[in-house]
C-alpha cells in the first residue's frame, strides 16, 4: 500500500524540499499551500515528471475547515492520510517593545494554531502506523533577539509534540518535531543583508547553512523508518547549539 502525506506549506523552502523528497521515497503527496498556486503547480508538475503521485490544495492552517478539506482530499484521491509535516510558518521579527500585537496575533495564528489544528485533524484522521511531523526552530534555544513572537510560537510546537505522542497510544502513530537552524530559504534569507547571512553561517562547525534538503532528510527519516522515534524534538543545525 503506498503510503500517503499531507505537506503544510509545500509549494516552498523546506515544505516544497519535504514534499518533493516524500514523493521520491514513493509516498503520494498532497501539498497545501497559504496562496502561491504557480508555485504549489510547479512542485507539482515536477513530482509527476518524475514518475511521483501529487496534487495541491489552498488552504490557512489555521482555519479548521480548510484543514479538514485537505484531510479529504487526501482519503478522496487516495485512500487515507499516514504523514503529515506541518511545514507552514511565517517570521515577522521584532522586538517584543515594539511590535505590533496584529502581527503577533498572525504569527500565533499560522505557527502556534495552525500546528494544533493540523495535529488535530492528524489525531482523528491518521492511519495506524503512521507519522505526524512539525516544524519548530532552534532559535527557541538560541533566543536571539528580535526573535521573540517567532520563538514563542515554536516553543509551543515543541511543548505539544510528547503530549500529543502520548495522547495517541496504541496506534504506532508516531509525533515528532524538527527544529532546524538558520537554513538557506526565502523565509529565513528575507530581509538580511549578506553580512548577517554570512555571519549566521559561520556559526555551525560545519561553516555553511542548512539547505532544504538537509531538512528533508530527517523528515524523511521520521516519515518511515524511525518506528521507534517518537515524542522528540529533533534540532538539525549543523551543531550551531
Amino acid at each position: 500500500m503506498t503510503r500517503v502525506a499531507i505537506v503544510t506549506g509545500g509549494s516552498r523552502g523546506i515544505g516544497r524540499a519535504a514534499a518533493e523528497r516524500l514523493a521520491a521515497d514513493g509516498q503520494a503527496v498532497v501539498i497545501v499551500y497559504a496562496g502561491n498556486k504557480t508555485a504549489a503547480d510547479e512542485v507539482v508538475a515536477g513530482i509527476e515528471a518524475r514518475g511521483g503521485q501529487a496534487i495541491a490544495q489552498q488552504g490557512d492552517v489555521g482555519d479548521e475547515d480548510a484543514v479538514a478539506a485537505a484531510f479529504q482530499l487526501a482519503e478522496d484521491t487516495y485512500g487515507g492520510v499516514d504523514v503529515v509535516v506541518n511545514s507552514a510558518g511565517i517570521m515577522p521579527l521584532g522586538t517584543v517593545a515594539d511590535m505590533d500585537l496584529d502581527t503577533f496575533d498572525k504569527i500565533m495564528r499560522t505557527n502556534a494554531r495552525g500546528t494544533f489544528v493540523i495535529g488535530q485533524q492528524a489525531a482523528r484522521r491518521l492511519r495506524n502506523g503512521g507519522a505526524i511531523i512539525t516544524i519548530s526552530s532552534s532559535v527557541v534555544g538560541l533566543r536571539f533577539p528580535q526573535y521573540g513572537a517567532y520563538a514563542m510560537s515554536k516553543g509551543g510546537v515543541e511543548a505539544l509534540t510528547l503530549i500529543l505522542a502520548r495522547e495517541l497510544r496504541g496506534r504506532d502513530i508516531t509525533v515528532n518535531t524538527v527544529a532546524p537552524g538558520p537554513t538557506a530559504t526565502d523565509l529565513f534569507l528575507d530581509g538580511k543583508d549578506q553580512a548577517t547571512i554570512d555571519t549566521l553561517a559561520k556559526q555551525p562547525p560545519l561553516e555553511r547553512l542548512g539547505q532544504g534538503e538537509d531538512i528533508a532528510e530527517v523528515i524523511s527519516f521520521l516519515a518511515g523508518p524511525a518506528r521507534w522515534v517518537n515524542g522528540q524534538t529533533i534540532r538539525a543545525n549543523g551543531g550551531i547549539i
